[in-house]
């Protein structure tokens, strides 16, 4: 076989290629020793004439692998004691298989694409069923992570939302999908939980604070969002002391969308005068110097944008320049929704909210386990000749933490007290 695969005369994988030939004869083998060990004599052996049990030939079952479906001939015992350890009685699937499955998933491939590339590629003819049912094991997983305990006190968390097409009877509908990013007191960035909500409110916000405060989270001292319906009041109910900021580029992003692309340069430079002013006063006087400008009066809706959000936009020029560089800058968390917005561009919609968290989750454990792999292969190398990413979202750091975390110790005294390792 290794001459005929060598002149192109044998596939690798698939019916009848080489590597489901080599994996059949090794766990036949395998098998065959493991019933010697069973038996306690080999095939053949005079010494086990006459024993109270014996060889009683095989029974043949075909399971599915990474290389294409692999038929086997289980040897069997006459007393039917006899259970095999590599390919367990019942087991229709070999390692490994499970994991790529699930991988393909988390790229973004339905049920359906994942059936249709094991036919063509490896042979394997695995039903719908199998298939949802590998992947819907790891909600278990899932509704774990998303109940963990969480820390007492988090500095920073950051809201943002992604939308997401879900089937509600029978019609698909925009959903929009909830992600909340926690900096904790080592300015380590995590993931706290996912929620889809049906329709934004005070209501259900107020559910997911309750939701983080009971799995511990009892103070925040900013909370950095996109202006959402009902998210201000909601934070403010559960964490009386925080301070709720709009995110700034999110401010810029909404006014930009009412600018030509030919201006936006002119007027990002004139709001640029607004969020960086020295205080309150000075960002009001840049804002009307803005608003009377021809840019104002050209762009009323762009002005408009940050009018109503002036209340929840001006906590922002309280903070010195290390902690507003903090919650000003969202490219970590602006990188992931890309990542995440190309693998549901892929899916199309999704039959449940379950179904759609659990995705995301396996999206976003796959791409740092890519990233992960990546720097492993760097491992050794000068500081210069390393390519591989950096940690997207979880367990990345924060720049120039310790700046800002000691302004936030005069900030909010007392606050942090006993949560700084």
């Amino acid at each position: 076989m290794i001459a005929q695969a060598g002149q192109g005369g044998v596939a690798l994988t698939g019916e009848g290629g080489f590597l489901p030939e080599l994996i059949r004869r090794v766990l036949e083998r395998g098998m065959a020793a493991e019933l010697d060990d069973h038996l306690g004599y080999e095939k053949g052996d005079p010494a086990g004439r006459g024993t109270a049990n014996s060889r009683n030939g095989s029974t043949p079952k075909t399971v599915a692998s990474e290389v294409g479906d692999i038929p086997l001939a289980t040897p069997r015992d006459r007393a039917g004691t006899f259970e095999p350890r590599l390919v367990p009685k019942g087991a229709r699937r070999l390692g490994g298989l499970e994991e790529q499955i699930i991988s393909l998933y988390a790229g973004g491939m339905t049920v359906r694409d994942i059936q249709t590339h094991f036919a063509r590629t490896l042979g394997t003819d695995l039903s719908h069923e199998t298939i949802a049912n590998i992947t819907d094991a790891v909600l278990e997983e899932v509704k774990a992570w998303q109940s963990r305990p969480l820390d007492e006190v988090w500095p920073v968390l950051f809201l943002d939302a992604i939308v997401v097409k879900v089937r509600d009877g029978g019609q698909v509908r925009n959903r929009h999908a909830h992600i909340v990013i926690g900096v904790d007191t080592d300015g380590v960035k995590h993931v706290l939980g996912i929620w889809v909500d049906a329709s934004e409110g005070a209501k259900f916000w107020a559910s997911v604070c309750a939701q983080l405060a009971n799995r511990g989270v009892r103070d925040v001292l900013i909370a950095c969002c996109d202006g959402l319906p009902g998210l201000p009041e909601a934070i403010e109910a559960t964490w009386p002391r925080t301070v709720v900021q709009t995110c700034v580029v999110h401010l810029i992003r909404a006014a930009n969308r009412y600018v030509s692309d030919k201006d936006r340069k002119v007027f990002s430079r004139a709001l640029k005068d607004v969020y960086t002013a020295a205080d309150v006063d000075a960002a009001r006087t840049a804002f009307e110097e803005l608003t009377d400008s021809e840019m104002g009066r050209k762009y009323p809706a762009a002005v408009a944008v940050w009018e109503r959000a002036w209340e929840r936009f001006t906590p922002f020029l309280a903070f010195p320049p290390a902690v507003r560089r903090v919650i000003y800058t969202t490219n970590s968390i602006e990188s992931l929704n890309y990542q995440l917005r190309k693998i549901i561009k892929n899916r199309g919609h999704f039959p449940s909210d379950d179904a759609a968290v659990k995705l995301l989750w396996l999206a976003i454990r796959d791409i740092e386990d890519k990233r992960a792999r990546a720097r492993e292969k760097d491992r050794g190398k000068p500081a210069n000749q390393r390519s591989g990413p950096a940690k997207l979202i979880e367990g990345a750091g924060t720049h120039g933490w310790k700046i800002a975390l000691n302004q936030l110790e005069l900030m909010f005294p007392d606050r942090l007290d006993g949560h700084i390792n």
